[in-house]
């Protein structure tokens, strides 16, 4: 059974930090680009950040640079999003995904969840006071 399961959501100041944790199991996550999105009511999923299959690259939506920091343990098959700095506006179910390395971190392509094979259930984040 193919699956991804996130973890570490939860409510938080604005200025707080959240670190999600994604793991995988039935399949390894060696050879898989690992993204993170989210999706806000009423909102259209946004794709959030990705790291290629080895962590050597990494991508950002303009909003969360410098705020958000991608990272992967493939010995623990898990890959992970640490958010710094959290606004009300990040408030959203955040979901990670997997899939093929190449077309995932084409500099020239966005986030698209269209090339994602395998989804997480979501984890809610809400950044409130």
């Amino acid at each position: 059974q193919l699956q991804l399961v996130e973890s570490g959501g939860g409510l938080v100041q604005p200025g707080g930090s959240l670190r999600l944790s994604c793991v995988a199991s039935g399949f390894t996550v060696d050879y898989y680009a690992i993204g993170w999105f989210r999706q806000a009511p009423g909102k259209e999923r946004e794709g959030v950040s990705c790291i290629s299959s080895s962590g050597g690259r990494t991508k950002y939506v303009e909003s969360v640079k410098g705020r958000f920091t991608i990272s992967r343990d493939n010995a623990k098959n898990t890959v992970y999003l640490q958010m710094n700095s959290l606004k009300p506006e990040d408030t959203a179910v955040y979901y990670c995904a997997a899939g093929k390395d190449s077309l995932i971190m084409d500099p020239s392509n966005p986030i698209s969840e269209y090339v994602f094979d395998y989804w997480g259930q979501g984890t809610q984040v809400t950044v409130s006071s």
